[in-house]
């Protein structure tokens, strides 16, 4: 595999982390008569924590999925490029493709687990969660 590709594939894989990235979100809560509502910033921040630490992280799951996708996507390109006449080019194109469409699934999936995680031990601590 071309050096050039490899460096497109992880340049491409951190700006997509950087796109997928566990900042910003919050999930509304109704306060509305809740005898827990005297609490809820002490737990919008320990919840955020603990959903963070079970998500394993968006940018370090982007990064796997960028090297498992960037792997699979070679050799599959390889197999492909041999029936042309060029693997070498086929391997460079599936390893790219591979690894934008790995990471891209891997950050994803790590975002709803910190949302899922997040919503579930704020409505574990008594909390009307609305999203």
């Amino acid at each position: 595999m071309k050096k050039s590709t490899l460096g497109i594939t992880m340049i491409g894989g951190l700006l997509l982390s950087a796109c997928a990235t566990q900042t910003g979100w919050t999930p509304t809560v109704d306060t509305y008569d809740s005898p827990n509502a005297y609490r809820l910033n002490q737990d919008l921040y320990e919840c955020d924590q603990l959903a963070r630490q079970a998500a394993g992280g968006t940018v370090k799951e982007t990064a796997i999925g960028t090297g498992v996708g960037a792997a699979i996507g070679a050799a599959g390109g390889a197999v492909v490029g041999a029936f042309t006449g060029s693997p070498g080019t086929g391997a460079a194109i599936g390893a790219a493709a591979g690894g934008f469409g790995g990471g891209a699934k891997q950050g994803f999936e790590a975002e709803e687990a910190f949302k899922r995680s997040y919503r579930t031990c704020l409505r574990n601590r008594g909390h009307r969660v609305v999203n």
